[in-house]
């Protein structure tokens, strides 16, 4: 495999949602400098993310929307009709300064990464992972989809064995609505159940090719490690992929703000680790994560599992000092020494809901009759 890639851009740099808004705080550009000091990112790996193009954007956005979210941006505010037409200007979708720039650059660097594997190898675009946005709408934070457009893209090229993987604690709605009844795209999902989108139950399988884990409330490594172990590698196995996308999304870690679940971030590098080694080209993107502290450690991790780094017990000084100059305007304010000195968290093992078993003997029996 090729020497994975680094996808990243100065425009997450002081862009914010606005400073009430769960995206308020840094996250590509503490997991770059996290990386930068550990020693894990040279010149020679990092990718300047380009800034995809309106037309590019088509390729599953209708073109009334990318105008409006350039128009939005361009002027600084929505009309009502195209608040209620496209969700822009909503509290979870909002007008800033950026709002066409950032996902437009997010959308390119997925872009450039499905053109980089052509080859094989691994990219990682951290920026990306915004897998609720709509054809003609903004929705959960997301304004444009990303990882569609990097999925079409390897469509694009002539694969026909695609897998998405999707462990973000939100279902992926719009990724769904996208590739509905598409057999060349295999897609899982794991999410909390009960959570917002409300979609992706158990018996959603997006026209025939999807497979769906609702994860209960407080599930731990253990229930996710059953997950990964019983449903996720072996459907990737049979399919024998010729390119995986996986989103990575760190909101379902414990300390998150905006889900219930109680994984530690060893069950994302698990994941990471595990598909590594079951196709040629494997993209790799960020997505949900609302705690300054949890998403930066989480993500430079996936960084240096992709590279084979070894993580340390402890940080070194220059990489603490970086998670120790976050803030945040939600409780507590500081985090405690464990979220600041290293970056594995303990594992959180423990019982497996019987519900959690259920769900996964249901898909281990769906499995054996498409066999």
């Amino acid at each position: 495999m090729q020497t994975p890639r680094f996808i990243g851009s100065d425009i997450y740099r002081g862009s914010s949602y606005g400073p009430r808004h769960p995206l308020s705080i840094p996250r590509v550009p503490t997991v770059t400098d996290l990386c930068r000091a550990m020693g894990w990112l040279p010149d020679t790996q990092y990718v300047t993310s380009p800034r995809a193009k309106a037309e590019a954007l088509t390729a599953w956005h209708s073109p009334a929307y990318i105008a409006a979210l350039q128009r939005a941006e361009t002027e600084g505010h929505v009309t009502a009709e195209t608040r209620a037409r496209h969700h822009l200007g909503t509290l979870s979708n909002p007008v800033f300064p950026e709002m066409f720039r950032r996902p437009a650059t997010a959308a390119g660097g997925s872009l450039l990464a499905a053109d980089l594997l052509g080859k094989g190898g691994a990219v990682y675009n951290p920026g990306g992972g915004t897998h609720h946005g709509m054809a003609d709408r903004a929705a959960g934070f997301c304004y444009l989809n990303d990882p569609v457009l990097a999925l079409k893209a390897f469509l694009a090229q002539g694969l026909t064995r695609i897998a998405y993987v999707d462990i973000d604690a939100h279902h992926c709605d719009g990724v769904a609505a996208a590739f509905h009844g598409e057999s060349r795209v295999l897609m899982i999902s794991t999410h909390e159940a009960g959570r917002w989108p409300f979609t992706g139950a158990l018996d959603d399988r997006a026209g025939g090719h999807a497979i769906n884990l609702p994860l209960p409330r407080d599930t731990n490594d253990s229930g996710f490690a059953m997950a990964l172990h019983e449903v996720i590698l072996p459907s990737l196995q049979a399919m024998r992929p010729q390119a995986i996308v996986l989103q990575c999304g760190a909101d379902a870690v414990a300390e998150d703000p905006l889900s219930r679940l109680a994984l530690s971030n060893n069950a994302h590098w698990a994941t990471v680790a595990a598909l590594r080694t079951l196709g040629p080209r494997l993209l790799v993107l960020g997505g949900g994560g609302y705690n300054p502290w949890t998403v930066g450690r989480l993500w430079a991790g996936v960084w240096a599992i992709l590279n084979g780094y070894d993580i340390p017990d402890r940080l070194p000084e220059r990489a603490r000092s970086i998670l120790a100059a976050l803030t945040w305007s939600r409780r507590p304010a500081l985090p405690p020494d464990t979220l600041v000195d290293t970056l594995r968290d303990r594992p959180r093992e423990g019982v497996i809901a019987d519900d959690l078993r259920a769900a996964i003997a249901t898909l281990r029996e769906r499995r054996a009759a498409w066999v």
